[in-house]
C-alpha cells in the first residue's frame, strides 16, 4: 500500500514526537510492506517566523492532496504578544476550516500499568473506556464580531458563540453513530440552563434520537459533566459536545489517564475526506530539544490515523498493543514516573516501542495486555 502522509511538525516539542512518530510508521512500513510518503509543511510559529503566517497556502495545498495529516503542536510564549492573525492557534484554526475537520475525536482508556500514575483511585479508573466527541468548527472560537472596544466605562471586548442547527445536527449525528458501534450510550453536554445555543443543541439531540432506539441519549449540564469525569468517569461512553466544552472537558479527562502526554486525538471531516491527527498535549516550549517529551499520545494518534484515514486496522492493533506492551514493562517518561523510577527519554522510549513493535509482530507478544 502507498500513502501519502502530510507532516506538519510545528512549534516546540512538536518536532521531537513527530520524528519519533515517522521512525515508528517506518517500521510499521517495513513489518506489513506498505510505502508512506512524508511530505513536509509548515504551520503555527514556525510558519509565522519563517512566512509571516501561521497557515501558508502551501501547506492547505498540501494537506489537501494527502491521504493524512499528522500534526506536533503549534504555539509558545514568543508569539503570545503578537496581533491576533499572528498566533500560532490561528493556523491550526484555519488548517480545521479549510479542510472541512469538523469533528474532533478524543478516546481515553486507562491503561492498566498507569493505574497509579492517575491521581484517581484504581477502582474509579477501573473499566474507564470513553470517546469524546467535540465539535471543532463552530462556536466561541469562529463567531464573529469578536473585538475589543472603549465603551463608555472604559474596554470592553465582545466573542460571540455562533451556531447553525445544521452544524450541530451534523455533530450530534456522528455522536450517535459512534455511540452505535460501541456501548450504545450517547452524553449529550450543554449549558441549557443558560444559553439560547445550547437550548437548541438539547433540542436538536431530542428530535434526532428516536432515530437512533438502539442508543440511550443522557443531557448533562457541562459543569455537572466536568464533576461527573472525576467522581465516575467509568458511566460514559461516548460524550458529545460544542468546541469550547470540548476543548475543556477532554483536557480534564487526559488527566484520567495519568497524563496529558497519553492523548491522541484525531479530527475529521464528511466521510471519505481526510483526517488530522496530533497529540493533545501542546507545545511544552519549556523542555523542547531536551529530550524529555512523551511521544506516547503521537504514537496513539498514529494508530488512530492508521485505523481510520488509511484503514490499516491491523497496524492500528499492533502499534498500540506495542505502547502497552512497553507501559507494561515499566518504561516511563518524566511525566508518568514515579517517584525513584527510572525516566526515560523521548529518543529512549521511542527505540523501545520501535522494539517492542517488531518482536510482537514478527514472534509473538511477550505481554498479554
Amino acid at each position: 500500500m502507498n500513502k501519502r502522509i502530510a507532516v506538519l511538525p510545528g512549534d516546540g516539542i512538536g518536532p521531537e514526537v513527530v520524528g519519533e512518530a515517522l521512525a515508528l510508521l517506518d517500521v510499521v512500513a517495513e513489518l506489513y510492506g506498505h510505502t508512506f510518503h512524508y511530505d513536509y509543511g509548515k504551520i503555527g510559529g514556525h510558519a509565522i517566523d519563517e512566512e509571516g503566517t501561521a497557515l501558508p497556502a502551501e501547506t492547505v495545498e498540501l494537506c489537501g492532496k494527502s491521504d493524512a495529516v499528522l500534526l506536533g503542536a503549534v504555539g509558545g510564549p514568543k508569539w503570545d504578544r503578537g496581533p491576533t492573525h499572528l498566533r500560532p492557534e490561528t493556523g491550526l484554526l484555519g488548517l480545521r476550516k479549510a479542510l472541512s475537520l469538523y469533528a474532533n475525536l478524543r478516546p481515553v482508556k486507562i491503561f492498566p500499568a498507569l493505574r497509579d500514575a492517575s491521581t484517581l483511585k484504581p477502582e474509579v479508573l477501573e473499566g474507564v473506556d470513553l470517546l469524546i466527541v467535540r465539535e471543532l468548527t463552530g462556536g466561541l472560537y469562529f463567531g464573529t464580531p469578536r473585538e475589543r472596544r472603549t465603551g463608555p466605562t472604559g474596554l470592553e471586548v465582545v466573542d460571540t458563540l455562533f451556531y447553525t442547527e445544521a452544524e450541530i445536527e451534523r455533530i450530534l449525528r456522528l455522536g450517535f453513530e459512534l455511540a452505535r458501534t460501541r456501548r450504545g450510550h450517547l452524553t449529550s453536554v450543554d449549558k441549557a440552563n443558560v444559553l439560547e445555543s445550547s437550548r437548541v443543541w438539547r433540542e436538536t439531540a431530542e428530535r434526532l434520537a428516536p432515530e437512533y432506539p438502539d442508543v440511550e441519549l443522557t443531557h448533562l449540564l457541562v459543569d455537572n459533566a466536568a464533576m461527573q469525569l472525576v467522581r465516575n468517569p467509568r458511566q460514559f461512553d461516548v460524550l458529545v459536545t460544542e468546541n469550547l466544552f470540548g476543548d475543556i472537558l477532554s483536557d480534564e479527562a487526559a488527566m484520567i489517564s495519568g497524563s496529558i502526554g497519553l492523548l491522541p486525538s484525531g479530527s475529521l471531516g464528511a466521510e471519505g475526506t481526510l483526517g488530522l491527527y496530533e497529540p493533545v498535549h501542546g507545545s511544552a516550549p519549556d523542555i523542547a530539544g531536551q529530550n524529555k517529551a512523551n511521544p506516547l499520545a503521537t504514537y496513539l494518534s498514529v494508530a488512530m490515523m492508521l485505523r481510520t484515514s488509511l484503514g490499516l486496522p491491523e497496524e492500528a492493533d499492533a502499534v498500540e498493543r506495542a505502547v502497552a506492551c512497553v507501559l507494561e514493562k515499566g518504561v516511563r517518561t518524566g511525566d508518568l514516573a514515579q517517584p525513584g523510577e527510572r525516566v526515560w527519554g523521548t529518543r529512549e522510549i521511542g527505540a523501545e516501542v520501535r522494539d517492542q513493535l517488531r518482536g510482537g509482530v514478527r514472534h509473538g507478544w511477550q505481554v498479554t495486555i
